[in-house]
Order: C-alpha cells, then structure tokens, then sequence
C-alpha cells in the first residue's frame, strides 16, 4: 500500500518530478496509505494537494534512494 514517485539519478539522488496532484491523488484513490515523494516537490508542491488527500496519505518526502529502501524495509 505504498506508492512511489520520482526520477533516481546514477548517484542515488531522487529527483523532482512533474503531475504530482496528478499522482497524489490518483495514490489516494486507489487505497494507498504512504507515498514517498522527492523532497524538493514535499517542500514546494504540497500546498497544491487536496486536504482530502494530505489526511489521508503519510506523505514522505525522500531525498536518497537509500531513504526510500529503508522506508520500503520497515513497512514491509
């Protein structure tokens, strides 16, 4: 029940990406409880995410891939 979004570069960073609403919320739709999002969309693009969506998603932003496979390992 987890979702994902973002581009990872070849050193592990992840990305900014585009259609973030979009993706948000087609997350929330399809029953998901967290979705990990690049940190520089959490810090600049959560004011345009539904309230609906933001309380009912634990949105995570991650800046390494290694965040999203420790947070990947603990939900497991």
């Amino acid at each position: 029940d987890i979702a994902m979004t973002g581009e990872v570069s070849l050193s592990g960073n992840v990305l900014p990406i585009g259609g973030l609403k979009e993706k948000l919320i087609a997350a929330h739709r399809a029953g998901m409880i967290l979705a990990l999002i690049p940190q520089k969309n959490f810090e600049r693009d959560l004011s345009d995410i539904p309230d609906e969506v933001k309380s009912a998603l634990e949105i995570v932003g991650v800046s390494r891939i290694e965040e999203v496979l420790e947070r990947l390992l603990i939900d497991v």
